[in-house]
């Protein structure tokens, strides 16, 4: 499996994506995650917060876990992880900041700017981007993350699947959290600090900013995930429980590359690995 990621090639990103300047594509998609009620809640540290859907159901996010240090459940996790470590959707930064601790060289990507500046905040290293735009180390690392509900990420989970297996190395790690529940749906909702009226119109503070504009999700559960897994040639590693939270490991498929991937990968061979110190701040 690969585990070099070039360092010059995450510092040049990290230079050229702080949350003040990043632009185009991941601004748009940033829209809901990168403001109020959201933004507001990481700064603080504490929810509530959900997402909702049109019908008026809320599911909880558990934002004070988010913000404090990483639990057993976590760790669980983290053990697992092999090589350089990309936490998609890093939140508030508290996987990477662990990981970093642990010794791997590990990078967040967000599209909210509170997130990735509190993981800065915490010594981790961040980007602005969302998972589908262009990211440093393509084709190279050695684990991905997909806690705390991010495989719900895009509302399309054979899409982000495909994404996985091209910034994995070969026999790369992809760990995802999973619902705890046998469900496979996907939904429109839209953040909420739990100020919303009765038949799911957004909070006052929500209608005067993006975090009232809806965004696709998806919620899968354990065998819904194997399901879309099997399908697209990925290979089940191990499954688990730990403090009421369920989680999947899956080895990524056996595949051609695309001609871009494959030069990138022949271009790292002689490129010094990353180590936690050469990582962006």
């Amino acid at each position: 499996m690969s585990t070099t990621v070039p360092s010059s090639e995450l510092t040049a990103s990290a230079r050229s994506d702080s949350p003040a300047t990043a632009s185009g594509p991941t601004e748009r998609r940033s829209a809901s995650w990168g403001a109020d009620p959201y933004a507001n809640a990481l700064r603080t540290g504490r929810g509530p917060l959900f997402l909702r859907r049109s019908d008026g159901w809320l599911l909880p996010l558990d934002v004070e876990r988010w913000c404090s240090g990483a639990g057993s459940a976590d760790l669980s996790a983290l053990h697992r992880c092999e090589g350089p470590v990309l936490d998609i959707g890093c939140g508030p930064g508290r996987l990477v900041a662990e990981l970093t601790s642990l010794g791997h060289r590990a990078l967040g990507i967000d599209v909210s700017e509170a997130a990735v500046a509190r993981t800065r905040g915490l010594g981790g290293a961040a980007l602005l981007r969302s998972v589908f735009d262009p990211l440093p180390g393509e084709g190279r690392w050695g684990t991905l993350l997909l806690l705390d509900g991010n495989i719900g990420i895009g509302g399309d989970p054979a899409a982000l699947l495909a994404r996985a297996a091209d910034l994995l190395g070969a026999g790369g790690l992809l760990i995802a959290e999973t619902a705890p529940v046998d469900v496979d749906e996907r939904v429109r909702v839209r953040l909420d600090d739990g100020r919303g009226g009765p038949l799911g119109e957004p909070s006052p503070a929500a209608v005067c900013g993006a975090a009232s504009e809806p965004f696709p999700w998806a919620r899968i559960g354990t065998p819904a995930l194997l399901r879309h897994a099997r399908a697209c040639g990925w290979q089940t590693a191990d499954q688990w429980g730990a403090e009421g939270r369920t989680f999947v490991s899956l080895r990524r498929p056996v595949r051609e590359r695309s001609a871009r991937t494959s030069s990138q990968s022949a271009e790292s061979a002689n490129s010094a690995p990353v180590i936690s110190s050469q990582l962006p701040k």
